[in-house]
């Protein structure tokens, strides 16, 4: 007898499950790299593509990163990295 797979439940972003951001960020990409921030309290460094929204969060540390036309041009959050290579 043929077995139904079981339906995955949606997946929900992080701060539903675990409150409001910690950090939220400001970049002009919408391909971004985050690592938390390296060292002993980092992760491994993810690639997170915002697609047709506006923010997106890391599955790891929660970070949300939120692209915007007026943030600075300079240095974003440590972990963070702009652009399609991720440096």
């Amino acid at each position: 007898m043929a077995r139904k797979a079981a339906a995955k439940p949606p997946v929900q972003p992080a701060s539903s499950v675990l409150g409001p951001a910690p950090e939220v960020i400001s970049v002009h990409s919408h391909r971004i790299a985050c690592d938390g921030g390296g060292g002993a309290l980092g992760h491994p460094r993810v690639f997170l593509e915002m697609g047709e929204g506006d923010f997106v969060e890391c599955p790891y540390c929660a970070r949300r990163v939120v692209r915007a036309a007026g943030a600075d041009h300079g240095q974003t959050a440590p972990g963070v990295y702009e652009g399609s290579d991720g440096h």
